[in-house]
């Protein structure tokens, strides 16, 4: 085994770059993990050769004069992510770091591991537990038996309709900005072709021996009319029926007491205004945060110091106040390995519903996103990044090692070569049998497969909240 000084002088010579992952906790965004790595990484003896190349690129520009903040990008090691985790999520998050970061558009269509809490009773405006309650519905007739038979209709292909409340656009719009501005949904959701290639229920919590909680807060009326229009007409889409002359006039009804109580809020407000708004404000709204939920969700500070990713998640325990007077409702955690695309918010609201009840999303983690995995060689703690370059470097530059399919301290050596071999040695000798899905093809795609979206330089370090 190498020494920890062996390693470091190795990795001062040697530009190291590729793909890992770390194991993000909750509480905050993937562009805050991207950050506090940026800021662990970028002064040390692992990632100095990647930053000093990058500067001496810079640099021999043909003499064209360096912008500052160019200059400034440069100092910085450039890292990117291969598919965003929101606050409330744990688990693998995969890193690109330098030239890696262009290998990180393979990972936006493969297939993901997750295990998620679901909770039954209620639904909120964001489908988890971090947004306001739109409806709650009797539970006390879900069983585990019922819930084992309801996911046979969730496993393999199917067209899934996401959330309201998320980020995706329409006519060049977010759908949440639909709600925002209470202007009534187009009446076509798009609908994703997605497989769910695996769906396990591991864990049963009966009523009143879990410690998940539905939110307390709950929305406003005119919020709970859109969300019921939103439903109406995911329902039809679904059955392929249109709305009948009755549904058509509650949902128009719905609308029509949205706009009122919208346009009412606006003109309460504009009454308060003295000073001319700041122009900081004119041009936009406060971005969403989660899945694109209406409310605004505080953020934490750290040492005393506001940081634009940190995110308050309520904890929740035995000791939590439970919102109802009875022992509650049911809960499970459901596996999941399901292709690119599939939103688990929408597949715990719709179980609620097949079960007629109601569900939210608890917790979420992704256990596995193509060959990396949360404890798995290849994926990083987050807690090593305060323990400083003595822990993280060496099991860094194993796990970037593995991705160019060099020898690691961890891997078996081919053909019974040396652990003292030199590098010219490393690189002539044979590749590790296990190696990144980096040399692999790109999954073959269909025509009902979304697009990729292709990660370009101007969004390397993917830290826009």
């Amino acid at each position: 085994m190498r020494s920890a000084k062996d390693l470091f002088r190795m990795a001062s010579e040697v530009v190291r770059e590729g793909c890992l992952a770390i194991n993000k906790p909750r509480g905050l965004s993937s562009a805050q993990v991207i950050r506090d790595c940026q800021e662990a990484f970028s002064d040390t003896a692992v990632f100095k050769p990647v930053i000093s190349a990058e500067l001496a690129k810079l640099k021999n520009n043909g003499g064209t004069r360096i912008k500052p903040q160019r200059l400034r990008q440069a100092q910085k090691l450039k890292i990117g992510h291969g598919g965003t985790l929101d606050p409330l999520a744990t688990g693998v998050l995969i890193l690109g770091i330098g030239s890696g970061t262009k290998d990180l558009s393979q990972f936006l269509g493969c297939v993901k591991t997750y295990e998620t809490v679901v909770l039954f009773g209620a639904s909120t405006d964001t489908y988890d537990r971090v947004g306001r309650i739109l409806t709650k519905r009797p539970y006390e007739h879900i069983t585990r038996e019922k819930v084992e038979e309801a996911l046979d209709s969730f496993r393999g292909w199917q067209n899934q309709v996401p959330p309201l409340y998320s980020a995706l656009k329409m006519n060049g719009k977010p759908l949440y900005e639909y709600a925002r501005e209470g202007k009534p949904i187009p009446r076509e959701i798009a609908s994703r072709e997605v497989e769910v290639k695996q769906m396990d229920l591991v864990e049963w919590y009966e009523p009143g021996e879990h410690p998940h909680r539905w939110p307390t807060e709950e929305a406003e009326a005119a919020e709970r009319s859109l969300a019921e229009q939103v439903w109406n007409v995911k329902k039809a889409q679904e059955t392929g029926k249109k709305l009948t002359p009755e549904e058509k006039v509650e949902e128009d009804e719905a609308v029509a007491a949205h706009e009122n109580f919208k346009r009412e809020f606006e003109q309460r407000q504009d009454s308060l205004i003295r000073d001319a708004p700041s122009k900081r404000r004119q041009n936009g709204r406060e971005p969403p945060m989660m899945s694109g939920a209406l409310g605004q969700m505080p953020e934490a500070k750290k040492g005393g110091e506001r940081r634009k990713g940190d995110v308050d998640i309520p904890e929740v325990s035995a000791d939590t106040p439970p919102p109802w007077t009875d022992k509650g409702p049911a809960a499970c955690k459901i596996r999941m390995t399901v292709s690119s695309g599939y939103y688990v918010r929408s597949f715990c609201h719709d179980l609620g519903m097949k079960l007629g009840s109601a569900g939210l999303m608890a917790e979420l983690d992704r256990i596995r996103q193509s060959d990396f995995t949360v404890g798995g060689v290849n994926c990083l703690e987050y807690t090593d990044l305060a323990k400083g370059e003595a822990v993280w470097g060496p099991k860094v530059l194993n796990m970037l090692a593995r991705w160019n399919g060099e020898p690691s301290e961890d891997l078996p050596l081919v053909d019974g070569e040396a652990k003292k071999a030199s590098k010219a040695d490393q690189r002539n000798s044979p590749k590790p049998a296990h190696t990144s899905e980096k040399r692999k093809s790109p999954p073959t795609r269909t025509s009902a497969s979304p697009p990729l979206k292709v990660q370009d330089e101007k969004s390397w370090n993917g830290i826009e909240d």
